[in-house]
């Protein structure tokens, strides 16, 4: 059964989320966990499993204070959190290659987020068939509506995972170049080369049904658009507030 969502703004400070250097860059409120977390379409799930530590990279969703993902129902991983187990989930953006004028002083320019909560997998049937719907929708804006209906085998084959965030923690980088002062009269380049993820060209199924058009809630997946910028719109209208670029 779902827990209730926390209505505090921020993670508590715990030895585990509790940032060990470089204080100035943390983020304890749930505005900047969230802020990365729903810029990211994938994110990697660590736990530990009679003894063996697994990371799974995997697509993930965010409904308020819980996180979402799913696999097959054959993983015998993912039918070892029947139970519950704790896991750690993180994403991370790289936005910039920081070059300077030492070795030591090269950097990135990153957003990352790591979470802790207890995973299980989520059994109720409204609850499952929900979580199949929001996989989509949470993505591509009011497109579930427009599929086939899921086959009940496909539903039985299809594990959802469910994790309250129970504690959480933002780093984010996003300076220049920070050279020691005597190093500035060296005589090499030194900046920063941004880098970012963006929407290609959609390539149609050459077996399109004649007059099939991309529906409205793609509209934000125009060729040349970062994709962090499209996930988090398509998150807010997920949440059900309006965005500029994905409604017609």
């Amino acid at each position: 059964m779902k827990e209730q969502e926390s209505t505090s703004t921020s993670f508590a400070v715990t030895g585990r989320n509790r940032l060990k250097r470089r204080h100035d860059r943390g983020r304890y409120d749930h505005e900047a966990v969230y802020a990365v977390l729903d810029a990211s379409f994938l994110c990697h799930v660590a736990y530990v499993i009679d003894g063996q530590p697994y990371c799974t990279p995997t697509i993930h969703w965010r409904e308020g204070d819980w996180l979402y993902w799913h696999g097959s129902s054959a993983s015998r991983m993912l039918r070892a959190l029947k139970g519950g187990t704790p896991v750690c989930l993180t994403v991370s953006h790289l936005d910039g290659l920081v070059l300077a004028r030492s070795g030591f002083n090269h950097s990135a320019n990153y957003r990352s987020a790591i979470c802790f909560g207890t995973a299980r997998i989520i059994d109720d049937p409204q609850e499952k068939a929900k979580a199949l719907l929001g996989v989509v929708d949470r993505f591509y804006p009011g497109r579930a509506a427009e599929l086939r209906q899921t086959h009940e085998q496909e539903a039985k084959a299809t594990m959802v995972i469910g994790m309250r965030i129970e504690e959480a923690s933002a780093k984010v980088r996003a300076a220049g170049v920070g050279d020691d002062e005597e190093d500035y009269g060296h005589p090499v380049w030194a900046g920063v080369i941004p880098v970012s993820t963006v929407v290609g060209a959609a390539q149609p199924c050459p077996r399109l049904l004649p007059g099939m058009e991309q529906s409205a809630g793609l509209a934000g997946y125009r060729a040349g658009r970062p994709l962090d910028e499209v996930l988090v719109e398509a998150q807010r209208l997920y949440e059900g507030e309006e965005t500029t670029e994905l409604v017609a």
